[in-house]
């Protein structure tokens, strides 16, 4: 006689699930609570609070935390605190509103994030900052305005990385490979549209609308685009109005504001600068390309302060 022992089944894995939420405290459980694959789909509505996403999904199954436009959460005032602190990897995070937080979504260490058709306003600094070695991150198709109501000269829309006099013990904040894709940014960013820091490599600023409209050029912000990082893309966009430049390098530490592209970019700058203002190191334009497809109107000083390239 054949007598079979020892044969268990092991047990199902736990099942995606769809969350439906419709208040911050069914919000706050769900996100406290979810599990690769799931769906976390917000109702219409006002969620009061500041919420932190810590649980990571993975690259089969990611995260999404969904809602319409109207499903808006509002962090209570710009004055202090971060509306969404993002600090998990593979999320997606696509439909709603962030309002009223001094700081809009925070990622921090966070990877492989899609941030997609929000819109964030009305926020006392920036709007969407990717640091703390954020890295492979996307904020798309989204629209962000009213920013720096609290201090202008820090009110960014997106900002990738940290300045070097606030990395920690001299180490480079290596927020890499993110992108801004298909945004459309202003009125009244009051600072830059995207700043992009030094000790970052590899991003993309691609397809973008820019209106500068109420930029304040505090704390130097005077371009829609400030780029002190390495090797990005920066194509494809189109702004009207900057207060100086549309577009800007600078070097604020030896080897970083290197070898990045600017192609196929329409500027109406409006403005007594450049289309594209490239810093210079003893004349070098440090590998800093400017295409000769871009196209410039409206800058006092010309298209660009270095010879343009076919590209």
């Amino acid at each position: 006689m054949l007598l079979l022992t020892g044969l268990v089944t092991p047990p199902a894995p736990n099942a995606a699930e769809v969350v439906e939420v419709h208040d911050a405290a069914s919000l706050r459980i769900a996100l406290r609570e979810a599990g690769p694959g799931d769906q976390i789909r917000m109702a219409s509505g006002v969620y009061n609070g500041r919420f932190i996403i810590e649980v990571d999904g993975t690259s089969g199954a990611p995260i999404t935390l969904t809602g319409p436009r109207n499903a808006v959460i509002d962090g209570g005032g710009t004055a202090s605190g971060r509306v969404v602190t993002l600090q998990a990897d593979h999320w997606r995070l696509s439909g709603f509103t962030v309002t009223n937080g001094q700081k809009g979504i925070m990622a921090l260490g966070a990877n492989h994030t899609v941030l997609e058709r929000l819109r964030v306003h009305h926020i006392g600094d920036e709007a969407v900052h990717f640091r703390d070695n954020s890295s492979d991150n996307v904020v798309r198709d989204s629209e962000i305005s009213d920013t720096g109501l609290r201090e202008p000269g820090f009110g960014e829309g997106v900002y990738f990385g940290q300045a070097v006099s606030n990395w920690v013990d001299g180490r480079a904040d290596r927020s890499d490979r993110n992108a801004a894709v298909g945004n459309h940014f202003g009125p009244n960013v009051r600072a830059e549209a995207v700043d992009v820091k030094e000790g970052t490599t590899g991003g993309q600023v691609r397809g973008n609308t820019f209106d500068g409209t109420g930029m304040t050029g505090a704390n130097y912000a005077d371009s829609w685009v400030d780029l002190k990082g390495n090797g990005y893309l920066v194509a494809d966009n189109r702004g009207t109005r900057a207060l100086r430049d549309g577009f800007q390098t600078g070097v604020m530490l030896d080897g970083w504001g290197r070898g990045n592209t600017f192609r196929g970019n329409t500027a109406d700058v409006r403005g007594p600068g450049y289309g594209f203002n490239i810093k210079l190191v003893g004349g070098d334009p440090l590998g800093n390309v400017v295409c000769s497809n871009n196209v410039v109107t409206g800058a006092a000083s010309g298209v660009a302060n270095i010879a343009r390239t076919s590209c």
